[in-house]
């Protein structure tokens, strides 16, 4: 059994548009391994997250993307919805955020629309990753090799980034980030 303890993992998730799904399951396969997950937004109070188009519950944020660096964290989840990354990637502390964990070498994982972020982040450039169909121009565009398949795990050096389609593919998914993240072997805690 994988094991994530004394791990922190923070969840990057703008004040709306997130799948509810797409946080709440991956959230939970950390907290299953041991891990300490930690929701990261733009702005205090609670963020809002969506069923499809329908608004459904809502997460009190634990920190903010101005008040909190990567180095606090052992890996990042983005998870998915259309309005979530598209928001996200409009935060110029958000876009820096993620960068962070690539030059950090810190796992990522990104599920559905979520690796419109990691373009503008511009982290994708000679990388292979999958995602929702329709933002397979956008990662080709920026540089990317896009592939068809339920999760990829793209390991470049010190960087692992594990991709997913769609919810279906979510067990797929939090399984392959789970595992990397316990191969990285990092362990950092919150100072």
């Amino acid at each position: 059994m994988v094991t994530l303890q004394g791990f922190i993992i923070a969840f990057l998730v703008a004040p709306t548009g997130v799948e509810q799904v797409e946080l709440t399951s991956p959230w939970q396969a950390v907290a299953e391994a041991g891990g300490t997950p930690r929701l990261v937004s733009t702005k205090p109070g609670r963020i809002q997250a969506f069923r499809h188009l329908d608004r459904s519950d809502t997460f009190p944020v634990d920190d903010t993307v101005g008040e909190v660096a990567a180095d606090r964290f052992d890996g990042l989840v983005l998870p998915g919805g259309v309005a979530n990354p598209d928001n996200l990637r409009l935060d110029g502390k958000a876009v820096a955020f993620v960068r962070e964990f690539f030059d950090l070498g810190r796992p990522v994982a990104a599920i559905c629309h979520a690796p419109w972020t990691l373009v503008e982040a511009d982290v994708v450039r000679g990388r292979t990753l999958t995602s929702w169909r329709s933002v397979r121009t956008d990662l080709v565009n920026a540089g990317a090799t896009w592939v068809d398949e339920p999760v990829h795990i793209c390991k470049d050096g010190p960087n692992t980034l594990v991709t997913s389609r769609k919810l279906a593919d979510l067990p797929f998914f939090e399984e392959a980030f789970v595992t990397e993240l316990a191969h990285a072997g990092a362990r950092h805690t919150v100072g």
